[in-house]
């Protein structure tokens, strides 16, 4: 999976999804302009210390603008997280390498983007009049339900405690 932060605006957000990342073999694509600078230390060791050990291990791209990452990244498959989305993210039919696009935490992603991709804006589900999941945990649940889709390729399914390593 390929996990797309347009714009994120919290540092700490930005760690906790690294980690996710790492975690589940998932690329990060970071697109500016960013509310914090990865190059700044504290920011950094922030975003690190969320991340614990797993930054180093961590396949991250950076692109100025979102124009620069579709010329770069050139992706096949988008899905765009969105609380002004019909269709529950649980629905969409997920695919190996399929670009999970999230918005700043303050806005989400503009109106502009979503109205190029209308058919591909996917809600998660919450309570009427609330405004939205933290950004990490969007992640984390978007790219869970795309990963077990797929029936977790490449994954340990079973911990330690497992008496058969072929129950599932």
């Amino acid at each position: 999976m390929h996990v797309v932060l347009v714009e994120p605006e919290i540092p700490q957000n930005c760690g906790n999804i690294a980690r996710t990342c790492v975690l589940t073999g998932s690329r990060l694509h970071l697109v500016g302009p960013l509310g914090f600078d990865v190059d700044d230390r504290a920011v950094a060791r922030n975003m690190k210390r969320c991340g614990l050990d797993y930054w180093p291990r961590l396949d991250l791209r950076r692109y100025d603008s979102l124009e620069d990452f579709f010329r770069a990244a050139r992706p096949q498959r988008l899905w765009l997280a969105t609380t002004k989305a019909p269709r529950r993210y649980d629905r969409a039919p997920f695919q190996d390498g399929d670009f999970l696009l999230f918005g700043k935490e303050s806005a989400g992603l503009s109106p502009e983007l979503r109205g190029r991709y209308p058919d591909r804006c996917l809600r998660i589900p919450m309570l009427p009049g609330e405004r939205s999941l933290n950004l990490s945990n969007s992640v984390a649940v978007m790219v869970y339900e795309a990963l077990r889709q797929l029936d977790f390729p490449g994954f340990q399914a079973l911990g330690e405690m497992s008496l058969d390593d072929n129950a599932i």
